[in-house]
């Protein structure tokens, strides 16, 4: 039998090639001559390039950047898949809520210029493309602080330049006037794909700040500057139209700076990943595929793993079983998903126990196949 394991983590319990690890083990249980592919798979966010890293046989790079503050610095990991030109992103390593706490909360001050340091980095090991998942973030800088970092021209008031050593900062966005694209950065020359699985617009009762202002920390009066001050900067840049694309208010508007401003893609998490680890072309060989998550629900099947995964073997005739630890009662998935408990344990002890239930509902699954 040959069988493609395509999980995605397990949250706050394994991580996706955990996930796929314990299943290839109760796979070779029950038939120790199933042919196995393992394909860890995420959906843009946490634990995109853990998964990417181990579907492809990439490797690991850390560097220290700045974090979310602008005087603070954190130790952030980022991947080079395989073919050795394509690196992974997530902006939340350097960026992210996170990495502050609750009382450092405040999006006039952070700012998105570690995540362009990391950037940076992947241009220097040689990276021609760039897979960058922005969930998770601090900021509401509208990119200023990415595109500073990446050595884009950004000119403020006056004419003003920004100190280099001087990361801008949401509070600064207001005094931005122009940013041209990197000609002559490294940057300039990377394709730049940006997992968002967001719809919201940069400004207005549905952009970066009314929406996600306020648990970063935003007061109602800082959400209503934060909001005129990104419109602004998309009007003084000529840049109203990439303002309103969708996902143009992910992750503080950084989405619309990789749209306006390095000319990136905006696309569904799971569609990148699933190019990334060209999963249709190795899912096309299987007998089975076998996917999974921790809990399954309504959520599930606005853009998550299981169900792109699922979809993908129905385009290509193949059967595909879902596990999880808990699925929600009276939704249609689309596909048939078990529970890896049996009823009789709780939640915390399904988690404790994920790996050896998670080994032994596939041994099951694959015992009463042949």
């Amino acid at each position: 039998m040959r069988l493609l394991l395509a999980p995605d983590k397990f949250k706050g319990c394994l991580s996706a090639a955990d996930v796929a690890l314990a299943m290839e083990a109760g796979a070779l249980r029950a038939d120790p001559r199933a042919a196995i592919d393992c394909c860890p798979m995420a959906d843009g966010g946490e634990g995109t390039v853990d998964a990417l890293v181990a579907a492809t046989g990439g490797r690991f790079f850390t560097r220290t950047v700045t974090g979310p503050l602008p005087d603070m610095k954190v130790e952030a990991r980022f991947g080079l898949l395989a073919d050795e030109k394509t690196a992974v992103i997530e902006m939340a390593a350097a960026s992210g809520l996170a990495l502050l706490r609750p009382q450092d909360r405040d999006p006039t001050r952070t700012t998105t210029f570690g995540t362009g340091e990391l950037m940076m980095a992947a241009a220097k090991i040689g990276a021609t493309r760039i897979i960058l998942g922005i969930g998770g973030s601090a900021t509401l800088d509208g990119g200023i602080g990415c595109a500073q970092a990446c050595g884009l021209s950004v000119i403020l008031e006056g004419g003003q330049v920004p100190a280099p050593g001087e990361p801008l900062v949401g509070a600064d966005v207001r005094r931005v006037v122009l940013i041209e694209h990197g000609r002559g950065s490294p940057i300039g020359k990377i394709r730049i794909e940006v997992a968002c699985d967001v719809t919201n617009p940069l400004c207005g009762n549905d952009g970066a700040a009314a929406v996600y202002g306020p648990q970063k920390g935003a007061s109602a009066r800082q959400v209503r500057e934060l909001d005129a001050a990104l419109w602004q900067l998309a009007r003084r840049n000529g840049k109203l139209e990439q303002a309103n694309l969708p996902g143009a208010g992910a992750a503080g508007g950084l989405g619309f700076a990789m749209a306006a401003f390095f000319g990136a893609q905006l696309r569904r998490g799971v569609e990148i990943v699933m190019d990334a680890v060209r999963f249709r072309q190795r899912v096309a060989g299987a007998d089975l595929c076998l996917t999974g998550e921790g809990r399954l629900d309504r959520s599930s099947l606005s853009g998550k793993v299981v169900v792109g995964v699922a979809r993908a073997c129905r385009d290509a005739q193949i059967p595909c079983i879902a596990l999880a630890g808990s699925i929600m009662p009276g939704v249609n998935f689309g596909f048939e998903a078990i529970e890896i408990g049996d009823g009789t344990i709780t939640q915390e002890q399904s988690m404790e126990q994920a790996e050896t239930l998670i080994a032994a509902k596939v041994a099951d699954i694959l015992r009463s196949r042949l």
